[in-house]
């Protein structure tokens, strides 16, 4: 039975899985009733934890990438200052407190922040943790020759300065309400000065930390192969080493989403699977076989379909397509995205390939529930999507079964990762398209590859040669800002910024970007929220992008593991610290 999570529901420290499945207030009546009195626990060794990751981690520094697998792993060993739980409450971990009017931590013009470090903290290597490598950290991800993937969240900074070994102060270019965002969650990872520094350019790929990442947290990297496994041991100089409770980590890449949950669910082999995009029949069969539980927790993940606003075609005279130079022959069309939106079968989608782990949707920013815009709708209309083709001018001249005018006919490839989930989603917008009159090109892409940050690699998010592209993500922080910079016309993925830009579609709006612009200024939190859903609604008016299904974030565990603690505003791996298996060194018998 699938285990679902309402959204922003806390679930704190699960510490055993037999009380969510049997306990947890959150459940329905039906569930408590079916919950078994036994079951086998899996066969793995009490302290190694086996995680199985089908989307395979590729870099373990989440700046250079743009894919949610490279951040799990470097979760386990780099950390955060601070980072939100699942009740909204930012929870320190390099940082000696959290910052506040009272403890001199704000300022009263919200131009500035001043963050108090824990003292005696190591980095794996033994070498100290100090303020100069937040302050490095700000550098490295700012610097346009690094490319980082994360350099938009901290252009609001003016400067970090380090005002002694264990205080550092961020100041704000203007006021800043979200003063969070820096050097917070899996997005404000501190990377260690002394093995960055000669790699803080142009060069930033060839960084050996990259792949040997060295880290305050609880485990280090033993050994990393990209796109296969990533060994973790104790790290000797963590704070709370004793603590932990495996002396390996075993992070496993490859295969697919319906083989991880079988390992972890049916057969035992693993501990923990990531990224269950498998239909709930079958992850309900495979949970049969006793060894784990699925746990499904709403956050604000939304799978969704990215237009290409310029022309996957055409080349430049530096040979790259999909270039800012050339607009797409007629996406660039209101009326033509429109239809494209009413030929979305949502409900289909939701209802067959997710049942209960995914809801249609119409929006593109869902959580914090406050900024879910209540103004949007979506509809499944073909007869009006053929009526606005018709319109504007898009019809089959030479009865060859596809629209076209002035000679170009609609011809369009559609791609996104390997997935038996995103295949069959594929499939059923495809026959849609094809009833209209659009001829589709289906195209899948291993994800190591698509989410991959090689800039250099042109089968990549970023680079985006194709004309849909289909994935998932959402809003890492309880503030939309960085999230919502995403359809920024500065934040357009182009050479000049080395395909770091995290707007792949290339759409370009001053309007957004007003608006935009006037609420990472905006203290009032009330006109905040309305200025976003302005924002939501604009793109979703627009049709910039189609959202599709607001998915759980499905997880299978083992019913050996305890100490799971989810987080919508973090990666699943934040507290591994704290997790267990019965019968470990540092576990409990149940």
């Amino acid at each position: 039975m699938l285990i679902l999570i309402p959204q922003q529901a806390s679930v704190s420290k699960i510490s055993h899985p037999f009380f969510l499945r049997c306990l947890l207030p959150l459940l329905s009546a039906s569930l408590l009733s079916s919950c078994p009195q036994n079951n086998p626990i899996s066969g793995t060794s009490p302290d190694v934890l086996k995680l199985l990751y089908w989307q395979a981690p590729t870099i373990l520094n989440p700046h250079l990438s743009t894919g949610f697998k490279d951040s799990e792993a470097s979760r386990i060993t780099l950390e955060p200052l601070a980072s939100y739980n699942s009740e909204g409450e930012l929870i320190p971990f390099l940082a000696a407190e959290i910052p506040t009017l009272e403890n001199g931590g704000l300022s009263d013009d919200g131009f500035s922040v001043i963050w108090k470090l824990k003292p005696g903290i190591k980095w794996s290597d033994g070498k100290p943790f100090t303020a100069e490598d937040v302050v490095f950290t700000y550098e490295f991800i700012s610097n346009p020759e690094v490319a980082s993937t994360n350099a938009g969240l901290y252009e609001f900074i003016d400067r970090v300065e380090a005002i002694d070994d264990l205080t550092v102060e961020v100041i704000f270019r203007d006021v800043t309400p979200a003063w969070s965002l820096p050097f917070v969650g899996s997005e404000g990872l501190i990377l260690p000065k002394h093995l960055f520094e000669d790699y803080s350019g142009a060069n930033s790929r060839e960084a050996p930390a990259n792949l040997m990442a060295v880290g305050t947290g609880p485990y280090r990297v033993v050994e990393f192969k990209p796109g296969d496994i990533v060994i973790y041991e104790p790290n000797p100089f963590y704070r709370d080493v004793e603590t932990l409770g495996f002396s390996t980590i075993e992070l496993k890449g490859g295969g697919d989403a319906t083989s991880a949950a079988r390992a972890v669910l049916q057969t035992g082999e693993v501990d923990y699977a990531d990224n269950l995009q498998v239909e709930p029949r079958v992850l309900e069969e495979l949970e049969a076989g006793g060894k784990g539980i699925v746990l499904a927790n709403f956050g604000p993940l939304s799978e969704r379909i990215i237009i290409n606003q310029t022309d996957p075609n055409e080349a430049t005279e530096e040979g790259d397509r999909s270039s800012v130079e050339f607009p797409h022959p007629f996406l660039t069309d209101l009326q033509v995205r429109e239809a494209l939106d009413l030929a979305i079968d949502r409900d289909t989608i939701a209802t067959q390939l997710y049942g209960t782990m995914g809801k249609p949707v119409a929006n593109f920013l869902l959580l914090p529930q406050p900024y879910n815009s209540a103004n949007t709708t979506y509809e499944f209309n073909l007869e009006k999507a053929a009526v606005l083709l018709d319109e504007a001018g898009w019809v089959d001249t030479n009865d060859n079964g596809i629209r076209d005018r002035d000679g170009v006919e609609m011809k369009i490839v559609f791609q996104t990762s390997v997935n038996p989930t995103r295949q069959k989603t594929q499939e059923i917008i495809k026959q849609s398209l094809t009833q209209l009159g659009i001829d589709v090109e289906l195209k899948s892409i291993d994800p190591s590859i698509l989410f991959s940050g090689e800039p250099g690699n042109t089968d990549t998010v970023a680079r985006f040669y194709a004309d849909l592209q289909m994935f998932t993500t959402g809003n890492a922080s309880l503030h939309p800002e960085t999230y919502m910079k995403t359809y920024t016309c500065d934040e357009r993925s182009t050479r000049e910024n080395n395909w770091s830009g995290q707007n792949f579609a290339r759409y370009c709006n001053f309007e957004y970007d007003l608006l935009w612009d006037a609420a990472t200024r905006e203290l009032d939190p009330d006109l905040r929220q309305q200025l976003f859903i302005q924002m939501n609604d604009l793109l979703i008016d627009d049709v910039a992008v189609i959202p599709l299904v607001h998915r759980a974030d499905s997880i299978g565990l083992s019913h050996q593991l305890i100490g799971i603690d989810l987080t919508p505003w973090d990666r699943n791996t934040w507290n591994i610290s704290e997790w267990k298996k019965i019968g470990g060194s540092s576990g409990e018998d149940r």
